[in-house]
């Protein structure tokens, strides 16, 4: 699909979203799952959608998804520090940090909603830390 922040894939298995890649695939097909996450992902950039309501399966460990499970919790337009996740799982937030770069569902999983205590951090999608401020702009989060 294309988007803003750049084109991108929505991968599924066993009927739930297991990756957002950036990028264009090769093959496409019109499953009613597939259309469904395209379109909330439609209205999420066109600022009319805040959470999405499709079914999850990101491929981690435990702990990934852990924090993964925490960064979900993130409201649309508010931030949460990796240090403070830290905290919540009893972690440090370089373990934070390194599961939000290995987040297999951007966007939906808000990994972008994670910034460091000094400044915004990281992001491991295309655009980096660019992208990240976009998507953070489009929420209105203030920075």
């Amino acid at each position: 699909m294309h988007t803003p922040i750049g084109d991108l894939t929505i991968s599924i298995a066993n009927e739930a979203v297991v990756s957002i890649d950036w990028g264009w695939a090769r093959d496409q097909k019109q499953i009613p799952l597939l259309e469904d996450a395209k379109s909330q992902l439609h209205d999420y950039f066109d600022g009319y959608r805040k959470t999405f309501d499709l079914p999850l399966a990101p491929p981690g460990t435990e702990y990934q998804r852990r924090v993964w499970s925490q960064m979900y919790k993130i409201p649309y337009g508010k931030t949460l520090s990796y240090g403070k996740i830290a905290s919540i799982l009893k972690s440090s937030a370089r373990a934070v940090g390194m599961a939000c770069g290995a987040n297999p569902i951007p966007i939906i999983i808000p990994c972008h909603r994670v910034i460091a205590a000094t400044g915004m951090g990281g992001y491991s999608g295309d655009g980096g830390v660019e992208t990240k401020v976009a998507l953070l702009h489009l929420e209105g989060a203030m920075l």
